[in-house]
């Protein structure tokens, strides 16, 4: 199993749940948060005065997924996200050990 996180631009968040329904996964979590890499911020000017803006907003996506649909998770968050902007986002892709349904006490791919 793997754990796929992926930190997109707000706007794309419903596509790529879309396109990882489609390809029947059944759970992911989703939180807000706030951060920058290439882009560095950028400034806005409020009330006649100009300030910087370090953190832009983003969403981060976590899905569990079997190792084989791995591969075809992150071509379809690839495809989603994308607008071909600086700031499109990043995918990283971690190894799981364990999963266990605390409902049901199934374990592993049982448990997604």
């Amino acid at each position: 199993m793997k754990l796929i996180t992926a930190i997109i631009k707000p706007f794309k968040l419903e596509e790529v749940r879309a396109a990882l329904t489609e390809l029947g996964l059944q759970g992911m979590t989703v939180t807000e948060v706030k951060g920058y890499g290439r882009q560095k911020g950028h400034t806005e000017i409020y009330r006649g005065a100009e300030y910087a803006v370090s953190f832009l907003p983003k969403v981060k996506i976590e899905a569990v997924v079997p190792s084989a649909l791995a591969p075809k998770a992150i071509e379809a968050i690839t495809k989603a996200a994308k607008t071909g902007q600086i700031g499109d986002g990043k995918i990283f892709v971690s190894p799981i050990e364990n999963t266990v349904r605390i409902r049901t006490g199934e374990a592993d791919d049982e448990a997604l």
